[in-house]
């Protein structure tokens, strides 16, 4: 009798086991059609709940990792420097008593030039410094005239100066300080005696010729007057530079060429 109770027993808990909830049939319909996540439910970026987002940073898959070796992207503005012109050289020193020699382009004198007045001279001897051209041959170069004056008809003497101003070199004008070329004439006195003393002689001549004695002694004094005019008429000297002429200056105060 209780072995039969045992049995039903074990068979009441196996039919009860078996009473479990039946399963709802699946409609195609959803399974075309998943939810739609509602996008007021979302939670903004930036606060819980919502992965922080990054500018310039690549989308990865949560958990990806960069291949070993290779360069992270900045994060912030480019850290790049733009590129920069390179420094200009430094300026090239040309020293104070450096010979110019130049070749005059048009000629120069004191019987129709004054004072101020410009020429132009080209380089003909190359400028070097530490065994480097710094001015080449063909340089262009000015001027002025700092005196011009003409000797006196019977004493004085002709005085003609020069000086250089400025070169140019690559498009830019350098100025200059330089020596001065003067030039004096000769003295009149030579001259003078061999004009009025002939002429007084040549009188004296004539006039013994013609009146003895007394006609000597006027021809004297009437050809010493005509020799002292002729010299006065004729004695006015000039100094005057012709054109190609060579002309060497130095330099008195020294120039800063820019490097090339």
């Amino acid at each position: 009798m209780h072995k039969v109770f045992i049995t039903l027993a074990t068979l009441a808990l196996l039919s009860a086991c078996s009473r479990g909830p039946k399963p709802q049939p699946i409609d195609a319909a959803s399974l075309n059609n998943p939810p739609q996540t509602n996008a007021a439910n979302q939670p903004p970026a930036g606060q819980a709940g919502a992965p922080a987002s990054y500018p310039n940073s690549p989308q990865q898959p949560y958990g990806a990792q960069q291949p070993y070796g290779a360069q992270q992207p900045p994060s912030g503005p480019s850290s790049a420097m733009p590129n920069q012109a390179p420094a200009p050289p430094p300026p090239i020193l040309i020293p104070a008593g450096t010979p110019v020699r130049v070749r005059l382009e048009q000629s120069v004198d004191t019987r129709r030039n004054r004072a101020g007045d410009r020429f132009e001279a080209t380089l003909i001897s190359p400028v070097e410094v530490d065994g480097q051209v710094i001015l080449p041959r063909g340089t262009p170069f000015e001027g002025h005239v700092t005196q011009s004056s003409p000797s006196g008809h019977l004493k004085g003497r002709a005085i003609l100066g020069v000086e250089l101003d400025a070169f140019r070199l690559n498009g830019v004008s350098y100025p200059v300080v330089t020596s001065i070329d003067d030039r004096v004439s000769g003295r009149h006195r030579k001259r003078n005696w061999i004009l009025i003393g002939g002429g007084g002689g040549l009188g004296a001549t004539i006039g013994a010729l013609a009146g003895g004695p007394a006609g000597a002694l006027i021809g004297a004094g009437a050809g010493a007057g005509a020799g002292t005019a002729g010299a006065y008429f004729t004695g006015k000297k000039n100094v005057a530079i012709p054109a190609e002429t060579a002309l060497t200056f130095r330099l008195r105060r020294e120039v800063r060429v820019s490097g090339a």
